[in-house]
């Protein structure tokens, strides 16, 4: 089933139904039904029956529950039920929530996922790099924005808070913080539910999660997901998929009630995925000048070359590669109130591990170059936060609390020369004027490398919530941190042939180094918040955030050949370390609700300043990092929500900056000075009707029609390769039971849309350039049952 049409059925659908987008501001009755498998902190909260007005949300954006439209961020947030309808099974897809968003991953999970909100976040590839996103999972942070590419699985809710959130979740969340909570075990009967999804490319997803009480004080909760796919790249000469994927996950939670104050949760998980992943990429049409020789050697292997149409997603590698990425854990959540007043604890213990092993590190049919990679990180973290309400001449909220974690990393990475690495380089001198053996490239390992990095932080912060009057309030937060961070590099091995063309460009073997990247810092907020009526809240916010510093770990972090003291006498390494960021943001905002609670709409205008902006660079065989002196940030978003009868409701949210460029600055140079954003349209925005109209008591029609919109933006870090605007159409209809049941058959890019996610110097091939593409258009059926 791996044809890219469409299905008549399909089109027909198109033609019929309207649907919902995926925002909690629709809930649907199915959200409803999800609800009762267990409260958890910042679930969305569905109002007991549908009256024809929007539902109120319950978010946890100040750390305690709060109706959205009382709270002075700009959040949204989605159940279980909206996430489902819009296909949102991972953070990958994630713009089809909020067009603020935009998450990217190309070849490595480790170094090429990044998270960005607002035209803020990590830019380029860096394994050395944690986000600007501040990514928590059952309140645990997660290092590397990576580790929330695996499905989710038993998720209640997604908030996404926009804009830094340096007081209450500190540091890497100088663009905004996406909390991901799971449903948590019912103390009330039995719930649970059962998904299976399968659609082109021979996708299959089944998932299940059962909650049992097992007396008044004990619950379980268990949860369980398969999932695998074949890539949409093929290799025209075996037919072959590349970037498919198989994926396991699980979930255990336990739930006590110990005593009437306290609640208790422990959460146990893990996620394996295995795949022929990720160096499956398009030649752009105007191929380097180096293509021609690559083609040529490829023929030479009895290989044609890939089509340069893009529409036929055609990739040719001499190694299969293979990835493996794991991640597995323990959450421990305690609740405590007393009296009026909690004091809650998370506690975090993470694994995360990744491997590719035998990839084709030049991306092409041609045997010139190959690695093996490996990433380890043990994380743990604690956090203890004291929320309450204080009544005196006013009355106030506040949180105050504390907060540690630590992370090691090891990470290696072995690199080898092909069987046509030698005729590739003795065409490539000669072509120069130099004779054949200028070079030494036999085929075999020739480099073998071990970094090794970590942290420790620790902060303090405190938040208040003064409420002067009915209408009146002002904010006030700081938190105050502590990062000591460490990285080394070396060369356990590194072929002793002087004329390896690592040697020859310069580029290997960098220097060996130990650094220590130690820094203090302060963040907050401080703002005010306005209540002319009861449906409308104005606020203005000052926010602080700060993202760490750290070590590159690379093979040239400290420099090239000629830094090597141990190659060239005199030689000096650089400084391998990089300076945390801050970001300055002004914010003024309104939360509407209109005609009767039947309408609402939330708006934003922001500004930041930001300072240090970390960026990073794969420049074909390296990874740089560097920090520019200034860049800014200005922009307008808004999201809008209509209810039209019982049935219908209308929704529409867009993201226009006009400004996010990095400043006029020397030290930046070609192409990045005074440029704008890579993956940073000047405008993006979602707009789509949803449709839940009874047949009778028993069965309803349901729909989804969403189009997104992308402006023209540039694709990367190391050149001006740019994407064209472009809209995608994603639709679903189904039957909805009031027993439970949910059957639809769904489309994301309907129209097959060709999208350049992000442009890359092709190693050791000066001048070219490759793609990754974005996914073509996906169809299938899907059956969900909550019971």
């Amino acid at each position: 089933m791996k044809q890219r049409g469409c299905a008549g059925l399909m089109v027909s659908a198109a033609a019929m139904v309207v649907s919902q987008t995926a925002m909690a501001q629709t809930a649907t009755s199915d959200a409803a039904t999800a609800s009762q498998d267990g409260g958890t902190r910042g679930a969305i909260v569905d109002q007991p029956a549908d009256d024809g007005t929007i539902q109120d949300i319950v978010v946890t954006a100040q750390r305690r529950e709060a109706n959205l439209q009382d709270v002075p961020v700009a959040v949204t947030a989605a159940d279980s039920a909206a996430l489902a309808e819009a296909r949102v099974d991972n953070i990958v897809n994630v713009s089809a929530i909020t067009p603020s968003v935009t998450f990217r991953v190309t070849n490595n999970a480790v170094s090429s996922s990044s998270i960005q909100i607002r035209g803020i976040g990590t830019s380029g590839n860096s394994r050395s790099f944690e986000g600007a996103v501040g990514v928590f999972i059952d309140g645990v942070y997660r290092t590397r924005s990576g580790q929330a590419l695996q499905t989710f699985l038993d998720v209640d809710s997604l908030q996404i808070l926009r804009g830094p959130q340096g007081t209450l979740f500190g540091k890497n969340t100088t663009a905004g913080a996406v909390l991901i909570t799971s449903v948590a075990p019912s103390f009330d009967r039995v719930t649970g539910n059962v998904q299976v999804d399968y659609g082109n490319y021979d996708t299959l997803i089944a998932k299940a999660a059962i909650s049992a009480p097992i007396n008044e004080k004990v619950a379980i909760r268990a949860a369980g997901l398969y999932r695998r796919n074949d890539g949409f790249y093929r290799d025209p000469n075996s037919g072959r998929d590349y970037n498919d994927d198989e994926t396991y996950a699980g979930k255990v939670q336990l739930r006590l009630a110990a005593g009437e104050d306290i609640d208790v949760r422990l959460i146990g998980d893990f996620a394996r995925s295995d795949g022929r992943c990720c160096y499956g990429t398009a030649d752009i049409p105007a191929a380097g000048p180096t293509q021609a020789i690559v083609d040529a050697l490829i023929r030479q292997r009895g290989l044609q070359p890939p089509s340069r149409d893009k529409d036929r997603y055609e990739a040719v590698l001499s190694r299969d590669g293979n990835q493996r990425v794991s991640d597995y854990g323990a959450t421990l959540l305690v609740d405590w109130d007393i009296g009026e007043n909690r004091l809650s604890s998370i506690t975090g213990l993470r694994r995360y591990r990744f491997s590719q092993i035998g990839v084709d590190a030049d991306f092409s049919g041609a045997d010139i170059f190959a690695l093996d990679e490996t990433f380890r990180s043990n994380f743990f973290s604690q956090e203890l936060t004291f929320t309450g309400e204080f009544e005196g001449a006013v009355k106030a909220n506040y949180v105050f609390g504390g907060f540690f974690s630590d992370e090691t990393i090891r990470a290696t990475r072995r690199l080898f020369f092909g069987t046509q690495a030698q005729p590739y380089f003795d065409i490539l001198l000669g072509a120069r004027g130099l004779p054949a053996g200028t070079a030494q490239a036999p085929a075999g390992q020739f480099d073998d490398e071990r970094m090794r990095a970590g942290g420790t932080s620790y902060a303090a912060f405190i938040n208040w919530d003064v409420k002067l009057s009915d209408a009146f309030s002002v904010i006030a937060g700081i938190r105050y941190t502590r990062e000591e961070k460490y990285g080394s590099f070396r060369n356990a091995f590194f072929t002793s042939l002087p004329r390896t063309p690592f040697r020859l460009l310069g580029a290997a073997p960098g220097p060996a180094y130990d650094a220590q990247n130690d820094r203090n810092a302060l963040s907050g907020t401080a703002g005010v918040q306005f209540r002319p009526a009861d449906t409308a809240m104005l606020y203005a916010t000052y926010n602080r955030g700060f993202k760490a510093g750290g070590v590159n770990i690379d093979q040239n972090a400290a420099g090239g050949r000629a830094n090597n003291p141990a190659e060239v006498p005199g030689g000096v390494p650089r400084d391998p370390r990089f300076a945390p960021e801050t970001v300055d943001s002004f914010e003024v905002g309104a939360k509407l609700d209109l005609f009767d609670r039947r309408a609402r709409l939330n708006l934003a205008a922001f500004h930041s300043d930001i300072r240090n902006l970390q960026v990073a660079q794969f420049l074909g065989v390296q990874f740089a990092i560097f920090n520019a002196q200034r860049a800014k940030v200005t922009g307008v978003e808004g999201e809008g929500t209509l209810r039209i009868g019982d049935a219908l409701t209308l929704n529409a949210s867009g993201t226009w900056l006009p400004e996010a460029s990095y400043g006029v600055d020397p030290l930046l140079g070609a192409p990045l000075s005074g440029r704008r954003f890579a993956a940073t349209p000047k405008f993006q925005g979602n707009a789509g009707v949803n449709l839940e109209k009874p047949f009778n008591y028993d069965y309803s029609l349901v729909g989804r029609v969403q189009v997104q919109y992308v402006g023209p933006h540039f694709t990367t870090t190391v050149s001006n390769a740019t994407q064209d605007e472009y809209a995608l159409l994603n639709l679903n209809i189904g039957v909805q039971a009031a027993a439970g049941w949910r059957v639809e058959l769904y489309a994301t890019n309907l129209f097959d849309e060709i999208i350049y996610s992000r442009h890359f110097l092709t190693p050791l091939q000066t001048g070219d350039q490759n793609v990754y593409l974005g996914p073509p258009r996906q169809y299938g059926l899907s059956v969900r049952h909550n019971f």
